[in-house]
């Protein structure tokens, strides 16, 4: 018995998840150990816009056992263009939309959804609770938010943006490598940066980002392959290439330097500055 085969017989999966993760389970980096670890994992996606639509499709299709969702927002027709996860259902909450999908796609999936803005208030106690962030949010400032929650929570994080055709993504493992601090050291000034929806975004490109990332999240939990730690994978869509850029943790760095400042979640610390770059 080929030891895949092994996995499968071993792994207590029900003949449903057999045929469902099948193409999964054989591969030899995964197998039925790896695919018990996806459905004992726990991961939030913050935003359910277009980077988090890839990734919440993904991640439940591979059999992630709890997605926790969270947007305050409401589906809008000029969502659909690029979050493909909401179709027909304009006007209702992102999170609960998002909902929708993921159950009818894989029962295997409990879905924990949270229908509110991330904040200081909520983000520590939020987070504690998974194993994996994906940041698919839509402003400066709760990336740094995001940022500063995972590093006090000693939890791992996928960070996504795009704007236009050009994208960028890496990922960020506490006290092994660079934070979103170290490469962005502060908010940069309202109005330097358009926003999506002065700029446009091409729709596709939050699919691109957003399926790494969910690609990030799913090696991490298995515990293959090498994440983007240190690095920062940029696309740009127009002319198809990609190309990576490497950053280095900074000793002076606010929230996870040798002597950081940032050492609990402070909602000063993220209100300047904070306004809407786009529905993504």
């Amino acid at each position: 018995m080929k030891d895949e085969e092994r996995d499968i017989v071993s792994g207590s999966f029900t003949d449903e998840q057999i045929k469902r993760y099948s193409r999964q389970i054989i591969l030899p980096e995964v197998g039925g150990k790896g695919q018990k670890k996806l459905l004992a994992s726990k991961v939030l996606v913050l935003g359910a816009g277009g980077l988090g639509s890839a990734a919440i499709a993904y991640l439940a299709a591979a059999g992630v056992g709890t997605l926790g969702i969270m947007d305050s927002d409401i589906v809008e027709v000029s969502n659909l263009q690029r979050q493909i996860i909401h179709g027909g259902n304009i006007g209702f909450h992102k999170a609960k939309s998002a909902e929708s999908f993921v159950r009818s796609l894989n029962s295997d999936v409990d879905v924990i959804t949270y229908q509110e803005r991330f904040s200081a208030d909520n983000a520590g106690k939020i987070i504690r609770k998974y194993d994996f962030v994906v940041d698919g949010s839509d402003n400066f400032p709760t990336h740094y938010l995001t940022n500063d929650a995972c590093i006090l929570e000693n939890r791992p994080l996928s960070h996504g943006s795009i704007l236009r055709y050009e994208g960028y993504t890496t990922t960020i493992i506490p006290q092994k490598g660079p934070c979103y601090r170290c490469i962005f050291k502060k908010v940069p000034p309202a109005g330097l940066i358009p926003s999506c929806q002065e700029a446009g975004v091409f729709g596709v490109l939050p699919g691109i980002i957003g399926t790494i990332q969910a690609a990030e999240a799913l090696k991490f939990i298995l515990g293959i392959g090498e994440l983007l730690v240190g690095r920062m994978l940029c696309f740009n869509a127009l002319d198809m290439t990609f190309f990576e850029a490497t950053a280095e943790k900074r000793k002076d760095c606010a929230v996870c330097g040798e002597d950081p400042q940032i050492i609990a979640i402070d909602e000063k610390n993220y209100l300047e500055n904070r306004r809407e770059e786009c529905r993504l």
